[in-house]
């Protein structure tokens, strides 16, 4: 219907939308040859910019359904065609690329139209209708409290957005300094724009300026480098370089480590210089890792950042956000095989931490023995550890030895013993070794179907986490928003 012979008759940069299907009334190859400045669009998902009905249509009731509208007014419709328009503007996350087969779209020619099954369009358009419902006087159920509506419509994104709401409120509230030592990893600046966005932290980025500025620009975040975040380049900041350098010669010249070898570490190694940034004082938290090695990461942090008074070692929790609820392990990654002292330590600072996640931890000491079904060492080693805590926090709920099916339902737990004081389904569970914990951790991740916050370092001085290479952006954002909680509760 649309001849290539008429396209050079169309103004400048013109507007060609082929909704025809399945043969759009002129393909897009050919205007693309002919006239390279068009904007097109089409009713197809194998072309950019699909009109699909699709992206509005659901959205539209949900937030018409939400206020309990009367009607759809034009009001409403208008209001999800400028929310769909608007979203075009907003930078992806990793969640949003993979609706995009792994590459982020950046608004321009081929992306004014998200497409169809992209994750925010109910964040963007549900609630632009419902107000707008109320804007026109159809809404029978006025929505009070859109924050909270926001939070309501984010678990349908992303699931461990409401495990997270009081970690992030308490962040918010402090806004600390959070250095990242990967900060020209894409993950991390996708990351940092949410953390800049949502006001949990001021970003320290480490990294070669150039590179880290030309990153934000091909990925087309909006961070503004001096404004939003602070760049630490350490190949231009010779002051800067050699006053860490001197404080981690200190902390390192007697363990072999030379002087030489110690200026490597601290330009070379970003881990070295992000825990150097936070041990001088210069940042209040720190995020490192999530490429190579974790525990090689985790071994250069140890000796720069002691441990919190009254700490005899490190930990790493670890959660995951399934459809039944959260699950906390404990520990994941550092402790191979803990004692009963230390098992005690571990599960009390767990418990703690579980408490800022606004849940109340129902603790199960986990082993192959039930409730002294064996006297192995490590069903000996839970046993002792449960006479410890209950020693020292006899209100925790906690109960052990047991078995993990034991710990996640009621009736088999009672079953074995009905006296158990641990009620419901466990939420923090306390592996006896670092096998136990991180082969279970890793098979119920493996289904696909948790989320992942963590891990999170228990045990210092002041709060530092590793990520894993497996984390996504959105876990970076998770880990930050714990690592501010972490600084705030530090620093009253």
């Amino acid at each position: 219907m649309l001849k290539e012979e008429w396209l050079h008759l169309l103004g400048e940069r013109p507007l060609i939308l082929a909704l025809a299907n399945p043969e759009p009334e002129i393909m897009p190859e050919i205007v693309q040859r002919v006239r390279p400045d068009a904007i097109m669009a089409t009713g197809r998902s194998d072309f950019p910019n699909q009109v699909n009905n699709v992206i509005c249509f659901p959205f539209i009731f949900r937030g018409a359904l939400d206020v309990r509208a009367t009607a759809i007014t034009e009001g409403m419709k208008l209001a999800a065609v400028r929310a769909i328009a608007e979203l075009t503007h907003v930078e992806a996350s990793d969640v949003v690329a993979a609706a995009y087969g792994g590459k982020a779209p950046v608004f321009g020619p081929d992306y004014i139209i998200p497409k169809p099954f992209d994750p925010r369009l109910i964040l963007h358009v549900a609630p632009a209708v419902a107000q707008a419902a109320m804007d026109e006087g159809v809404a029978r159920k006025p929505i009070e409290d859109f924050e909270a509506y926001m939070h309501e419509l984010e678990r349908f994104v992303f699931r461990s957005g409401q495990l997270l709401r009081p970690v992030i409120e308490v962040a918010r509230k402090a806004k600390p300094r959070i250095v990242y030592a990967e900060g020209e990893d894409e993950r991390t600046l996708r990351a940092v724009q949410s953390v800049v966005d949502d006001g949990l932290a001021k970003p320290i980025l480490i990294g070669k300026t150039e590179a880290v500025i030309a990153r934000i620009q091909s990925l087309g975040l909006r961070l503004r480098p001096g404004q939003d975040v602070q760049i630490v380049d350490l190949e231009q900041d010779t002051a800067l370089f050699e006053q860490l350098l001197a404080a981690y010669s200190k902390r390192v010249g007697r363990r072999g480590t030379p002087p030489d070898a110690a200026a490597r570490h601290v330009r070379k190694r970003p881990t070295v210089t992000a825990a150097m940034l936070l041990e001088q004082g210069a940042a209040d938290a720190a995020i490192c890792g999530g490429t190579g090695d974790w525990w090689r990461q985790f071994q250069y942090a140890l000796p720069i950042v002691p441990r919190s008074t009254g700490s005899g070692r490190v930990f790493a929790l670890t959660a995951l956000i399934l459809q039944a609820g959260p699950l906390f392990f404990c520990d994941t990654h550092v402790n191979v095989d803990p004692s009963a002292e230390e098992v005690a330590e571990m599960t009390l600072m767990a418990a703690e931490t579980v408490r800022h996640f606004g849940l109340p931890p129902k603790v199960a000491l986990l082993s192959h023995s039930n409730f002294g079904a064996s006297n192995s060492p490590s069903a000996k080693k839970m046993r002792k550890a449960l006479g410890l805590i209950r020693a020292r926090d006899p209100e925790l709920e906690v109960d052990g030895e047991m078995h993990a099916d034991a710990a996640l339902a009621e009736q088999i737990r009672h079953q074995a013993l009905p006296d158990s004081t641990l009620t419901g389904t466990a939420n923090l569970l306390i592996f006896p070794n670092i096998d136990a914990a991180n082969i279970a951790y890793n098979l119920v991740k493996a289904t696909g179907e948790a989320v992942t916050v963590g891990p999170m370092l228990l045990g210092l001085e002041k709060p530092l986490h590793i990520a894993v290479p497996s984390t996504t952006a959105r876990g970076i954002t998770n880990l930050s928003a714990v690592a501010a909680m972490q600084a705030a509760l530090a620093a009253k």
